[in-house]
């Protein structure tokens, strides 16, 4: 059988993800320093590739 899934925890994650991108958006957005608008960038599609389902990589 397959694996189960407790979604509570899989909704808790989700707005976790959209909250952490949506204050990476809004870091970005008020004159960072080139490397703290990359990172921004990074945990942004991290974000997106978690709501997408996908596995995140480094």
């Amino acid at each position: 059988m397959g694996e189960v899934v407790n979604l509570n925890r899989v909704r808790k994650d989700r707005a976790k993800a959209e909250a952490k991108a949506t204050a990476a958006a809004n870091r970005s957005a008020h004159g960072r320093t080139k490397a703290e608008r990359k990172k921004a960038e990074k945990e942004r599609a991290a974000a997106a590739r978690l709501l997408d389902g996908s596995k995140l990589e480094d």
